[in-house]
């Protein structure tokens, strides 16, 4: 399979809790298992099914604890046992929350180094 990720993905541990934009009522938040992440999206499973090109509102718990309020666009999704692994690009995230995952990028890739 050829690569076409433009960035690094990152395994982070948390909690991404999903609310659909524009829904009526109260939001429902989604439980998801975090795969993968970088600085422009998440990888994720989930046992709730989604479509791809629709928007969530969504709260990522970060290795640091702090909470990243950030929106996706599903991109991709495939049906796996027991559920659903999708792909999502982050829209409009601010930078200064970009920067927090490349962080976090550096210093793995440093420590991995040093333990080599």
């Amino acid at each position: 399979m050829i690569e076409r990720r433009k960035n690094k993905r990152l395994g982070l541990t948390g909690e991404l809790l999903l609310c659909p934009i524009g829904g009526s009522g109260n939001p429902e938040s989604v439980s998801i298992e975090i795969i993968d992440a970088s600085k422009t999206g998440i990888g994720f499973i989930s046992d709730k099914h989604l479509t791809i090109g629709d928007n969530y509102e969504a709260n990522l718990t970060i290795w640091t604890k702090e909470v990243l309020h950030v929106f996706l666009q599903i991109v991709r999704a495939n049906e796996i046992e027991g559920g659903y692994r999708y792909g999502a690009f982050f829209i409009g995230m601010p930078d200064y929350d970009a920067q927090r995952i490349t962080a976090y990028e550096t210093v793995r890739e440093l420590t991995e180094k040093q333990d080599k």
